[in-house]
Parts: C-alpha cells; sequence; structure tokens
C-alpha cells in the first residue's frame, strides 16, 4: 500500500548548508524505515517528499521546524494470503521463511502432510516416504495462517503454512501436478476398459 503522509521535521543548524530535500528524506528515512506501525504496516520506504514549508524557529531550539508531505510504501501480511520466500535458517521446530522485509515460521507439522526429520548434518528436513527435502536457501510457496503485528519487526510475529496442495517448493507442486495426471489418465483408462465389458 501507498499512503501519502503529512509530518514535520527539524533542521540541525549543521546542515543549513545543504540541500533542505536531502535533509528532509534523511530525517524522515530514519523516522519511518523499518517501522512497524499498527495501522498502516511495516514501512518500506519513503519517497516522493514535497511541500516542503518555510522553517520557524522556536526559542531556545537553533533548528528550523518544517512541514512536509511525502508518500510512504508499506506492506501489511494478511492472513490466507499466498506468499513467496525462501528458507533463511532452519532449526528443529521448523523452517523460517524470508518473505520480502519479514520472517515466518513453517512449523515442522505444517511444511507438509508426510513426517519429517531434522538432518542436522545437511541441515534439512527430510521424508522418508518419498524423499522430499527442504533446506536452507530453498525457494517455497506458503500461505499466512496467523499474523501478530508489534511496534516492530522483531517482535512481530508469522506463522505459515505448506501443508495444502499447491504450496511447498516447486517441484513438490510440479510432481503433485504429474501424479494428477497419471491418476486422471488411469481413471478414464479402467472406464473404457469397463464399457467394454459392459458390451
Amino acid at each position: 500500500m501507498i499512503y501519502t503522509v503529512k509530518d514535520t521535521f527539524k533542521m540541525p543548524p549543521e546542515y543549513f548548508g545543504d540541500q533542505i530535500e536531502k535533509v528532509a528524506i534523511e530525517v524522515l528515512e530514519n523516522k519511518y524505515e523499518s517501522v512497524m506501525d499498527s495501522a498502516m504496516g511495516l514501512v518500506l520506504a519513503v519517497f516522493n517528499i514535497r511541500n516542503i514549508s518555510d522553517g520557524l524557529i522556536y526559542p531556545g531550539d537553533p533548528a528550523t521546524h518544517h512541514s512536509v508531505e511525502f508518500d510512504m510504501l508499506t506492506y501489511t501480511p494478511q492472513v490466507e494470503e499466498v506468499v513467496t520466500g525462501f528458507v533463511s535458517e532452519l532449526v528443529e521446530f521448523g523452517a523460517f521463511v524470508r518473505i520480502g522485509p519479514m520472517d515466518g515460521l513453517v512449523h515442522v507439522s505444517q511444511i507438509t502432510n508426510e513426517f519429517l526429520s531434522f538432518d542436522r548434518k545437511m541441515p534439512a528436513f527430510v521424508s522418508k516416504r518419498s524423499n522430499k527435502s527442504i533446506k536452507k536457501g530453498d525457494i517455497v510457496y506458503a500461505k499466512i495462517s496467523t499474523v501478530s503485528i508489534k511496534k516492530s519487526i522483531k517482535d512481530s510475529k508469522i506463522a505459515l503454512t505448506m501443508k495444502p496442495e499447491g504450496l511447498g517448493k516447486m517441484e513438490w507442486i510440479q510432481n503433485y501436478g504429474k501424479e494428477q495426471r497419471q491418476q486422471g489418465q488411469s481413471k478414464r483408462g479402467k472406464a473404457k476398459q469397463s464399457g467394454k465389458t459392459a458390451k
């Protein structure tokens, strides 16, 4: 989402010789970027700074105070949203997946419907039944199941699942599609044979 915001900023005396637009960008980026706002979400970028007013000076404060208008690009994770990310870390209880500026956790019980073992040497989660595996750096598709937004990225929590059909690693999705097509062909073949027998 993009929001238009009006705010004020201070320009310290040591910056009086600099371009006011550059000072405004620096001050506003430091103030807003990577901040988690409960209403707007995570602020990714501040841009299109405009309408900077003339400075006001208050008694006892040598800085000039300016009003300003600007745009903010934000991201708010939504429950049921399907996201693409990469596995940033593996721990015994699951996989952390980087989705844009944030990490979400896929608990081991939500990675796949198969039983997975954690191989510490690789490290990776591995299924003995189908040889499915997931390791650091893998690109995955996941769905957001729960979101807890706090004041910072560190304190905010996102829970993900990859159990539904069409999620997980791309090779899992492709293999599932092949299996479905093969099953469909097998059923059609049996139906034709049954029809011939009936005649």
